[in-house]
């Protein structure tokens, strides 16, 4: 193995579009509305989150996947809690 392989090892590029599953939990940043419904984007993906409150946008909030379409990386999210406020 050649010294800039090993030096390379373990390093990747992190994606602009990442991809999410259906009951996966994460973590967001509500980043505004679309069509009045909150939506949080993690680089270019998009998801809805049809059932957050309106105070939700700026906010850190926990969500589950319900739907996620890997073709235009969008998809909807159940909204399960805020867990902390924006730091602007």
């Amino acid at each position: 193995m050649s010294f800039v392989s090993k030096y390379l090892t373990g390093w990747s590029f992190r994606t602009t579009t990442p991809s999410f599953e259906e009951g996966q939990e994460v973590s967001l940043f509500v980043t505004g509305t679309r069509g009045g419904t909150p939506v949080a984007r993690v680089g270019d993906t998009v998801l809805r989150l049809s059932n957050a409150p309106p105070e939700a946008v700026d906010s850190r909030v926990r969500a589950r996947v319900t739907a996620f379409d890997e073709t235009d990386h969008t998809g909807e999210a159940e909204y399960i809690e805020t867990v902390g406020e924006s730091a602007f």
